[in-house]
């Protein structure tokens, strides 16, 4: 059993990051391999954070429906739901990754305009 989702973000966030673990790169491709297709693919080639959310938010779509579509008694059902948690929980992480990057963007601006407030420029 493995978690395409979460091996296939790992991928996505070493990209965005630049981080340069070969090691952790080497260890999600393994998990993954002959998983790369569809959402699980674009996922693991995601090169913004905002790739990353669409495409994650299009794998917990299939994930869903698979949850949804296996049987209750499947000794498989219990470990999917507690996958379809922790990718639901991931989401929110990226989520809250995206929103601080943007605040320190937003911090960047404003202190650019009072840095100009300040030290007006002589034209």
């Amino acid at each position: 059993m493995s978690c395409h989702e979460l091996e296939a973000l790992r991928l996505a966030l070493l990209n965005v990051l630049g981080t340069g673990d070969r090691a952790a790169r080497e260890h999600a491709e393994a998990e993954l391999e002959g998983h790369l297709e569809g959402p699980i693919e674009a996922l693991a080639n995601a090169g913004t954070l905002d790739a990353i959310e669409r495409h994650l938010d299009a794998a917990l779509v299939d994930l869903e429906a698979e949850v949804a579509a296996t049987d209750p008694d499947d000794p498989e059902y219990d470990y999917l739901r507690g996958r379809l948690v922790a990718v639901r929980d991931a989401e929110r992480a990226v989520h809250r990754l995206t929103d601080q990057g943007e605040s320190v963007l937003a911090g960047l601006a404003d202190a650019h305009d009072v840095l100009h407030e300040t030290f007006p420029a002589e034209e």
